[in-house]
């Protein structure tokens, strides 16, 4: 019964933590990705996707490397200000980003997605 309870553990407190990061980045970006998507803006749901993306592989490559919760939730938290840092240098890199994610400018969400997932796998990685 305890890899079993375990799972249930280590994956609920998984989803929960990928909402948490979902609310945190929505509020740090000057957008609201969510009525962006709704409207059909392919750019935001990139940008999005691919923080989602990029943070869950270092929760999910931590959950891997990590039997430790207490060490698993540590490297969540890291995650998270790693993406949200990764955000915020990309934006003072190229100023013109957000207003081109709200125009819907695909290119720009392309780049904004990739560079998470780039952190993120890198990130990742650096767990081993």
């Amino acid at each position: 019964m305890l890899p079993l309870y375990t799972y249930l553990i280590y994956l609920l407190s998984g989803l929960a933590l990928v909402a948490v990061f979902a609310a945190i980045y929505t509020r740090v970006t000057p957008f609201a990705e969510i009525a962006l998507i709704r409207q059909g803006c392919l750019a935001a749901a990139l940008s999005f996707g691919g923080a989602l993306l990029g943070f869950s592989l270092t929760l999910a490559a931590s959950a891997i490397i990590h039997a430790s919760y207490p060490m698993f939730l540590l490297w969540a938290a890291t995650a998270m200000l790693v993406q949200l840092l990764a955000y915020a240098l990309l934006s003072r890199l190229l100023p013109q980003m957000n207003q081109a994610l709200i125009e819907n400018n695909v290119a720009m969400g392309a780049l904004m997605g990739t560079v998470s997932l780039v952190v993120g796998v890198i990130n990742a990685a650096c767990l081993s």
